[in-house]
């Protein structure tokens, strides 16, 4: 074969590649393992209950979870509370769940406080959504920290206050009796 020969061979074979790499179909993503929210989480008020860290086993119960809740928004917005600060986020549900959590004021809450990791742990979550059994569950990396949750129940409604009974006078045998009227 001669040179000029060989060369078209080459350059008609490169474009034969090239067509065809064209024409394959692009990768289909792969969906992760865990579940992204779903309607089924949103609109609710989720109160942090615990985190537990795989790697030591430890399980930290959080001693008041109505301190620290978050809400997630259908138009992929949170809110929320952690003990004496309030914020305000997105979060993103493309290829698992990504939260990003910024305070409306950063207080010092002291004491025991959990404020400061309950942030650290909302900004490393990246996969989470219902525990199948009423409750979220958020993951960070890995499954390293899981985070659980439970449905906020707003105080139930108070009965309405019936009136009282009015005394009213009347005649009696006596003559200056009470009897008491529904």
């Amino acid at each position: 074969m001669t040179k000029p020969f060989r060369f078209a061979l080459l350059a008609v074979f490169s474009l034969v590649l090239v067509v065809a790499a064209a024409c394959y179909p692009p990768a289909t993503p792969v969906p992760s393992s865990a579940p992204a929210p779903s309607g089924d989480i949103t609109d609710i008020v989720w109160q942090w209950t615990s985190v537990a860290n795989r790697t030591t086993g430890q399980t930290t119960t959080v001693p008041n979870p109505q301190a620290y809740t978050i809400i997630f928004r259908d138009d992929g917005t949170v809110s929320g509370q952690a003990d004496c600060n309030t914020f305000t986020g997105t979060y993103s549900t493309d290829g698992g769940l990504f939260i990003n959590t910024t305070p409306d004021v950063m207080a010092a809450c002291g004491g025991a406080s959990l404020d400061i990791q309950y942030f650290e742990l909302l900004d490393a979550i990246v996969t989470g959504g219902s525990d199948g059994s009423g409750g979220l569950a958020l993951e960070t990396a890995g499954g390293e920290q899981r985070m659980t949750f439970v449905s906020g129940v707003p105080p139930a409604p108070t009965a309405p206050r019936l009136p009282r009974p009015r005394p009213a006078t009347s005649p009696t045998s006596s003559g200056s009796g009470r009897r008491w009227r529904m």
